[in-house]
Parts: C-alpha cells; sequence; structure tokens
C-alpha cells in the first residue's frame, strides 16, 4: 500500500533502474506516514560513505505536543540495502547527468519501504512527446470503449 508518493518524478525524469530499499524511523515517523503525511518533494538519495540517505524527505511531528524539541522533519534518513546495492548506487551517482531519486514510500508486510530509482533528467521537448503520447492513449481508449 503506498503511504505517500513523489508526483512529479516520473514526468520529470527517465527511469533506467529502479531499487527496494527498507527505511530506518522513528516511531514517530513511522505513525506520521501511516497517516499519509510526509511529502517526497525535492528528495533525493546520498551514497556516501558504504551507506545511503534520503535527503529532503519531510516527515512532519505525528502529534506536536508530544515530539521532542530536537526532532527535525526533515533530517536525513538512513536506507537499509545492501553492500552491492550501494556501490551500484554510488558508481551511477558518479556519472554525470544521473540522480537516484524516491519515486513512492510504501509497506509491505507491515514493514516501511521506498522505491528509489536511478534517473535522468528529461528535457522539455521529451516532456512534450509524454504528454503527446498520454493523450493519444487516452482518446483511443474512449475510441474503443464508446464502440
Amino acid at each position: 500500500m503506498t503511504l505517500i508518493k513523489n508526483k512529479k518524478a516520473p514526468i520529470l525524469y527517465e527511469t533506467l533502474e529502479t531499487f527496494s530499499a527498507g527505511i530506518e524511523l522513528l516511531g514517530q515517523e513511522v505513525k506520521a506516514l501511516r497517516g499519509g503525511h510526509g511529502s517526497l518533494e525535492g528528495a533525493r538519495v546520498v551514497a556516501r560513505g558504504g551507506e545511503a540517505y534520503i535527503v529532503g524527505m519531510t516527515i512532519p511531528p505525528y502529534q506536536a505536543a508530544n515530539m521532542p524539541k530536537s526532532y527535525e522533519p526533515e533530517r536525513p534518513r538512513r536506507l537499509l540495502l545492501t553492500k552491492k546495492e550501494i556501490t551500484t548506487l554510488a558508481t551511477e551517482e558518479s556519472k554525470k547527468g544521473l540522480t537516484i531519486v524516491p519515486f513512492e514510500v510504501y509497506t509491505k508486510k507491515g514493514l516501511i519501504k521506498a522505491r528509489i530509482a536511478i534517473v535522468r533528467g528529461k528535457g522539455k521537448a521529451d516532456r512534450r512527446e509524454d504528454l503527446k503520447k498520454r493523450d493519444a492513449m487516452r482518446e483511443t481508449g474512449r475510441l474503443l470503449k464508446n464502440r
């Protein structure tokens, strides 16, 4: 079940390879995510020193009155990946024009996971082509439905 989604990512980026990773969270953050609070706008993944982190992901306090004063909604959160996956992410991240972006946060068998992807940015012309293709598919679907 999807908890939060980065809606702009499929529009702005071309996906090359996807990964599924666990996220290291606090208990209040889990409750906030299950309540549908949180945002992946502007978030990215950084692989440094043999570890991977989501940077820029916002999880607001579940109950503001009960949260500690030191709580940071945009703190870096560690991703739980294998060493092989982390080295793959680190090498791909160092290549020019590639970045790693989280697409969604979801639950799987009671665990909170993130779907991340190695992506390349789309140009304006590519985005326009995608919109034209989507409109054409929608139009053909309508024609076939009305037959």
